[in-house]
């Protein structure tokens, strides 16, 4: 990619241009949009192209630079990070891997090239666009056998007895799972194996309350799911766009994403713009666990160069075995001891490690490996409208030019790339303590969006529904979930 004569080069100014797709009618097997007629922020030339990467690169802009001494150090902590790694006191640090987590179970793009105009509407979404937990599940046990237990077949494969939070993996250490993508770090991976977990012990309950034979899997997958669709509207949504804005859209509707019963879709303005802004929330390291194999507590960047070719990395990338990778949830999920730790705010700053990806950690392992640009070339990809016309059509107020003064010297301060002015507008409107009316407008109508056409979905066949298991009721969050799946610090004795 060809970077910007010194840093950043003369100004250019983006010139609108209409959209390759105006696909209204969308497919569950493919992307498409919720504005199909806004005009793209600008032409994909090669100088915006230049401009894009330069706003991305490693030490510019967005980058936090934030990535200090390396070693046994609690980073989440550091008071010197707390200007470009301001905490969010109403998220935990598991805020932004479970939003990670449903992003994988929705949404799987793996054709369309970066940078380079693509029609959405022709482009495979390779996961179902529902909160039905393929990316754990598969096919089935009949179908896909491989991810199941084969002296059981009604649960699934988890790795070293479920022990720790080990996946299933082959003699290479590759994951067997559905999606590779949730063994791109430790915690995502910790993660898809405590929902292993959950499955496995809600088979047993099935088991214990008369679901026998082959119903017993078929009840533990609907509680599985119907557990996790409640966490995502009742926790993780209010959480990213607002309880305000949630409350909004689940009494008077949604205004812009109107997909019918059974045909949701995963809308490029979600895909690439609004819900990207979770990368915004990584911190540069973190503490997995209190206590290891050695007795110490388990620091580490989420991705450091030094951790390439190691069988026991020293950051917390995924694709390794050892039993000091497992995950102490009290770090990311408040059990009420006190351990729970913030989540970032979300801004434009992005943590310095994701600027310099793991090529094992890019599903379609090419370059550039800094994930700003990477999200930056992908408004191209799918002509992305600016932020600021996006605001104009859900009726919300437009961040002024001055707002964004910072990117004057690319041309973008008045016709802004969605992803950067999602952040931007966070920081502006809500502190970013969640996404402004943008960003939560999306975000929000396209996650309730998938609940509501989804036949099989708790909100579309009883909607009066609340968890059961574990301690249910209304007040279930994920911290309930973990318990229930055994993976909690009491059952650990921690």
């Amino acid at each position: 990619m060809v970077a910007l004569s010194g840093g950043v080069g003369a100004a250019i100014a983006p010139r609108a241009v209409a959209a390759p797709s105006t696909t209204v009618h969308t497919s569950p097997t493919k992307f498409g949009r919720i504005f199909p007629r806004l005009p793209a922020f600008s032409r994909a030339t090669d100088a915006v192209r230049s401009a894009l990467s330069d706003l991305g690169k490693p030490g510019g802009l967005l980058d936090a630079e934030d990535q200090l001494s390396k070693g046994p150090v609690d980073l989440i902590t550091d008071l010197s990070l707390s200007v470009n790694n301001p905490n969010n006191p109403t998220h935990t640090a598991g805020t932004t891997f479970f939003g990670q987590f449903v992003d994988h179970d929705i949404t799987f793009d793996t054709t369309s090239p970066l940078g380079v105009r693509t029609d959405p509407g022709a482009t495979a979404n390779e996961r179902t666009p529902s909160l039905d937990l393929d990316s754990m599940y598969g096919g089935g046990p009949v179908t896909s056998p491989r991810f199941y237990n084969r002296k059981d077949g009604a649960k699934l494969r988890i790795g070293s007895g479920g022990q720790f939070e080990d996946l299933p993996r082959g003699d290479g250490d590759d994951a067997i799972i559905p999606d590779p993508r949730n063994d791109e770090n430790l915690v995502i991976a910790g993660l898809h194996c405590a929902f292993i977990l959950f499955h496995n012990n809600a088979v047993d309950w099935a088991r214990s309350h008369g679901f026998t034979g082959d119903s017993a899997f078929p009840k533990a997958r609907q509680l599985t799911t119907w557990h996790y669709q409640w966490l995502v509207l009742h926790e993780l949504l209010p959480q990213i766009a607002g309880q305000r804005m949630v409350d909004d859209i689940i009494g008077n509707g949604r205004r812009f994403y109107q997909p019918r019963m059974g045909e949701g879709y995963i809308p490029v303005e979600f895909q690439a713009g609004a819900y990207r802004s979770g990368h915004s929330m990584v911190r540069p390291s973190y503490r997995a666990n209190l206590a290891g194999d050695n007795g110490d507590p388990f620091f580490g960047m989420v991705f450091d160069p030094d951790g390439d070719g190691q069988r026991d990395p020293v950051d917390l990338r995924g694709g390794s075995r050892a039993p000091r990778r497992f995950v102490g949830w009290q770090t990311f999920f408040d059990f009420g001891d006190g351990e729970a730790k913030p989540n970032k705010r979300i801004d434009t700053k992005i943590s310095t490690p994701l600027f310099n990806l793991p090529l094992d950690a890019i599903a379609s392992h090419d370059r550039p490996q800094s994930l700003p640009q990477r999200n930056l070339l992908r408004q191209l990809t799918w002509s992305l409208p600016s932020g600021q016309a996006v605001a104009k059509a859900v009726g919300a107020a437009p961040l002024a030019a001055d707002d964004l003064a910072e990117l004057k010297p690319y041309g973008f301060q008045s016709s802004t790339p969605l992803w950067y002015y999602v952040l931007k507008e966070a920081q502006q409107v809500a502190d970013g303590l969640h996404l402004g009316p943008v960003g939560g407008r999306i975000v929000a109508e396209v996650l309730i969006g998938l609940l509501e056409t989804d036949s099989n979905s708790y909100l579309a066949r009883k909607p009066k529904w609340t968890p059961t298991l574990g301690s249910a009721g209304t007040l279930f969050r994920m911290k309930d979930f973990l318990i229930f799946a055994g993976v909690d610090p009491r059952s650990r004795g921690q």
